[in-house]
């Protein structure tokens, strides 16, 4: 299995060291292991994602075993998700890979692939450094860069995609797993920036063409350091709303103590049958 190309959807093809379609459409493999196939028409910003600093701030963090539990429930699920021959699975928004390695250590006994993607190009070189197992990519969780009914699995931990997307890419009978914040999750963290703290809404996602087979909430506290939660707040979508004062208590703390609340969720690909929508029809005119 391999990438399909961005820009005309054409299977990709490996060969001196570089992707190409049939219509010439070129992607050169880097030096660390990674192919960049996100074009520059396809960039929102000028370097979109995680920056070198933001994803260094998430490395130490995750490297500190503080999410671990959440990486172990994941795949817990994924080893038992999958048919009896998988051949692709997929990151989507894999950050520095602390999840998908994990991923990567279960396809392997299944004789699967395993793919990781992340529209930030820092942290996708730093993924590929370090786990040469999986086959990184910068692309858009928007356009995946892979054909039809290719991935027997999709992990989507907290990352944004199309559900039309999902649909098209994922196997009819396949899985996508996604983790989202559970209503209390980092409560405390929230309650130095916010005057009033609102729990996260539940969970009320619905993905056309999937059936939600399981659910799960996994919830404990954890014990950081005063650095450890300065990198938590780096990895959180409401850091830009922290004062500076806040950064500075946090960075003094001997121990913050802070909740983490997650929902994880398991859907199924539906089977196609007579008459029904193929995933080649779910594109959108934005794509």
């Amino acid at each position: 299995m391999s990438f399909s190309c961005p820009l005309c959807h054409a299977p990709l093809a490996y060969a001196e060291n570089s992707y190409a379609c049939p219509q010439g459409h070129r992607f050169d493999k880097a030096k660390e292991g990674y192919v960049n196939l996100l074009p520059v028409q396809h960039k929102r910003s000028r370097d979109p994602g995680d920056s070198a600093e933001m994803m260094q701030a998430r490395r130490a963090f995750l490297d500190a075993g503080h999410y671990q539990p959440l990486r172990d429930a994941v795949a817990q699920r994924l080893s038992t998700l999958p048919g009896e021959h998988p051949q692709s699975i997929l990151d989507i928004g894999c950050g520095e890979g602390y999840y998908t390695a994990a991923f990567a250590a279960i396809a392997a006994t299944k004789g699967a692939e395993t793919f990781g993607l992340d529209v930030s190009k820092s942290a996708i070189r730093a993924a590929a450094k370090r786990y040469p197992e999986v086959m990184f990519c910068v692309a858009s969780s928007h356009r995946l860069p892979f054909a039809d009914a290719s991935q027997d699995a999709i992990i989507r931990i907290y990352a944004p995609c199309k559900g039309e997307e999902l649909a098209r890419v994922v196997k009819p009978g396949g899985w996508v797993i996604t983790v989202t914040p559970g209503p209390r999750h980092l409560m405390e963290l929230k309650g130095l920036i916010y005057d009033e703290v609102h729990l996260h809404a539940p969970h009320s996602e619905q993905l056309v063409g999937f059936s939600l087979k399981q659910e799960q909430s996994l919830a404990y506290q954890m014990t950081l350091s005063g650095g450890e939660a300065v990198a938590l707040l780096q990895m959180t979508p409401f850091a830009w709303r922290a004062k500076p004062e806040v950064w500075d208590a946090l960075a003094q703390k001997e121990e913050f103590t802070c909740q983490t609340d997650f929902s994880i969720h398991c859907w199924q690909r539906e089977t196609i049958l007579s008459g029904e929508v193929g995933p080649e029809k779910l594109h959108t005119d934005s794509d």
